[in-house]
């Protein structure tokens, strides 16, 4: 009889976690501007505004989100671009970006979100030069930042930060006397997004 009761609570326990982890559920689209940093923001921001162009590259995914009115969970997979300037010469990226989010609804249609985003990288290209010599192809990095929700849609702003170095290596052909250049490929952008709840 008390594992019949045990059983009984724990069913309905989980039947209520159900019923408002749904109530705020959903997935959508999304898509937006990265910009990616070499060194200090500011630097690269002064920089930036004389070429509005130099280090943005743009995203596009999808995503879900659940959980209840106050706190929800969004894991999202998008395929990011990302473009730097390393002495003159262009640094390309593509890759898989698989962020974990944890997320608060603060006041109205204001959220903060936290949380893993892993990474693996598909494709990178230096000054024309495919480059396949990767240290690892996977990796795991931080997002953190915030954003409103009007109605479907959606705009927010993040930074995303590699935990750990993760270098390409080439040697350059023009100049043989000297050893293999290193590139890092640690993620470190702001992120604009623009989503709509499907």
């Amino acid at each position: 009889m008390i594992m019949k009761k045990t059983i009984l609570v724990a069913f309905m326990a989980l039947s209520g976690f159900y019923g408002i982890a749904q109530s705020d559920s959903g997935f959508g689209v999304k898509g937006g501007l990265n910009y990616n940093a070499n060194g200090d923001y500011f630097e690269s921001a002064g920089d930036a505004a004389k070429n509005p162009d130099r280090n943005v590259g743009y995203h596009v995914g999808v995503f879900g989100k659940f959980g209840a009115s106050k706190v929800y969970v969004r894991p999202e997979l998008v395929y990011t671009k990302t473009k730097s300037d390393y002495d003159g010469a262009d640094f390309d990226m593509s890759k898989l970006d698989v962020p974990v989010l944890l997320g608060i609804n603060l006041v109205g249609p204001l959220h903060v979100f936290a949380g893993p985003s892993f990474q693996y990288i598909l494709d990178t290209e230096f000054d024309g030069i495919t480059i396949d010599d990767v240290e690892n192809d996977f990796s795991v990095g931080m997002n953190i930042g915030a954003g409103v929700n009007l109605g479907k849609l959606g705009i927010d702003l993040r930074y995303e930060r590699g935990f750990s170095e993760n270098e390409i290596s080439f040697i350059n052909t023009n100049v043989t006397t000297l050893g293999p250049s290193r590139i890092d490929t640690r993620p470190d952008q702001l992120i604009l997004s623009l989503s709509l709840a499907l």
